[in-house]
């Protein structure tokens, strides 16, 4: 047996930011590298650079736009790639998922970037929230149906923080978009739909605060620390027992013209 690492990253731009995505394959290793909110159009995606680290296999969903965007890196072969498009926005990029292994140990892998929502938890004035809460609802009847029979992981960035530690203030989040209690429920309906296992509470009680967002307003985020667990990896029962080593790598918030999500990492064994 051996252990696969993948890690779930919103990078905000991979053009902007691939020296960063390098560093983090240089230093990390992961062998499979989720991205979020690529920015860039397929045509556009810095493939070429990736693979000279050795990560020759990629797949990418980036639309025409050049908006949002998921993307993968891979050291592994990629099988059965496919894109879905959510509530009939048509080149609105934000579902990619694909086999990794072969034969028993093989699982899929669907990587989400979530609408984030826009400012206002009001489906009346606010056609954005409106719009993620449809999203979060195709996927809980979408996700069930989606394995193919193999056991499977759901990364991305999904934009929720469900849990009253996932937040720096439980109290000063409720009516903000990501912590209000419809999108916990929603997201919680999401998971629950599959019966998937929230592997970093798996890892972390769920009394423990625990971030992997900060936002870029605070001029010093780290004192700050007014985080929220937006960047999640959720694992099939039938493989959670399999995971391990758990990792939210907090110190890339502080590299180089930084994202302002932090990497999530962990192990399967396969």
């Amino acid at each position: 047996m051996r252990q696969v690492k993948i890690a779930t990253w919103n990078i905000n731009s991979v053009r902007m930011r691939r020296l960063i995505v390098e560093r983090l394959l240089n230093e990390a290793a992961p062998d499979v590298l989720f991205l979020q909110e690529t920015k860039c159009q397929d045509g556009q995606f810095p493939a070429a650079d990736f693979r000279k680290l050795g990560y020759e296999h990629i797949a990418v969903n980036g639309g025409r736009g050049g908006y949002h965007g998921v993307g993968i890196v891979s050291r592994l072969p990629l099988g059965d790639v496919r894109v879905r498009e959510f509530c009939e926005k048509v080149g609105d990029p934000r579902h990619i998922s694909a086999v990794i292994g072969e034969g028993n140990s093989a699982f899929r892998v669907h990587n989400f970037y979530v609408p984030a929502g826009g400012d206002e938890p009001d489906v009346v004035i606010n056609p954005k929230f409106d719009h993620k809460l449809r999203f979060l609802d195709e996927m809980k009847g979408f996700l069930p149906t989606a394995g193919d029979g193999l056991p499977d992981v759901v990364v991305g960035d999904l934009n929720v923080a469900p849990h009253e530690h996932d937040v720096w203030s439980h109290k000063a989040l409720m009516k903000i978009v990501s912590h209000t209690p419809i999108e916990c429920e929603k997201l919680e309906a999401v998971r629950s739909a599959v019966g998937y296992v929230d592997i970093a509470r798996r890892f972390v009680p769920l009394e423990e605060k625990l971030y992997s967002w900060w936002s870029y307003r605070a001029k010093d985020w780290r004192a700050a620390d007014k985080g929220r667990r937006l960047d999640h990896i959720w694992a099939h029962p039938d493989m959670a027992g399999r995971v391990s080593d758990f990792r939210i790598l907090k110190d890339a918030r502080d590299w180089d013209r930084p994202s302002d999500h932090a990497p999530v990492m962990v192990s399967i064994d396969v």
